[in-house]
């Protein structure tokens, strides 16, 4: 999903968790071990141990990581700088739509795949990943909401409900293109999102409100 995949050092620990972003949205969490972690890394098992007790809390670290690089990244790109805040949205779609290169392992989201995995049987890493993914929803509120507070949508939606269907247009196209191994699949989702929230942002002012269902 973002084009430096690199965590922030270049230690043991930030080899692995660069490791695990790769090893685990190409195969999944289940199928990746500590051995294979360790072979990618360059690293032996006892670095691997002074770092992480267990696969889980490395793969709990990879969420928060990946979180804090992906945040970063979205954080420093230009489509802030837009005026209008439906602009703003729609540079972050476009943002989103440039970063589809590759097959689904190289574009997808490394909380996205564990947290598919994971979620019944490690309430840590479905935790992790729920952060991530909230918190990434929260960072679209405030452009949200200047947008409702603009342009009349004409629905009754909130900047949360609004933010957290970004997000699941978005890795929804994820796991539907790694089935279909086609990343225009989520080139299209992009563009249908893209194409609703210009019919829900520019229906005339006094169009009646209706009830979000």
């Amino acid at each position: 999903m973002v084009r430096d995949r690199s965590p922030r050092t270049a230690t043991a620990r930030g080899k692995l968790l660069a490791a695990a972003f790769d090893l685990i949205r190409a195969q999944g969490l289940a199928a990746t071990s500590v051995d294979q972690l360790c072979e990618r890394a360059g690293v032996t098992k006892g670095a691997f141990f002074h770092h992480f007790a267990t696969k889980e809390a490395l793969a709990v670290a990879a969420a928060q990581e990946w979180g804090a690089m992906t945040g970063a990244f979205f954080a420093a790109d230009g489509y802030h700088q837009q005026r209008d805040p439906l602009e703003r949205i729609f540079a972050y779609l476009d943002l989103r739509a440039s970063l589809i290169e590759g097959g689904p392992a190289a574009y997808s989201c490394v909380a996205g795949t564990m947290v598919q995995e994971a979620f019944a049987t490690s309430p840590a890493i479905r935790d992790a990943c729920g952060t991530m993914f909230f918190e990434h929803a929260a960072t679209l509120e405030s452009d949200i909401q200047a947008a409702i507070d603009q342009h009349a949508p004409a629905l009754e939606v909130t900047a949360r409900s609004l933010a957290v269907h970004i997000l699941v247009v978005l890795h929804g196209a994820f796991v539907v293109s790694k089935a279909g191994d086609d990343p225009q699949i989520v080139l299209d989702s992009i563009e249908h999102l893209r194409r609703y929230l210009r019919q829900l942002f520019t229906a005339e002012a006094n169009h009646p409100k209706e009830k979000e269902s």
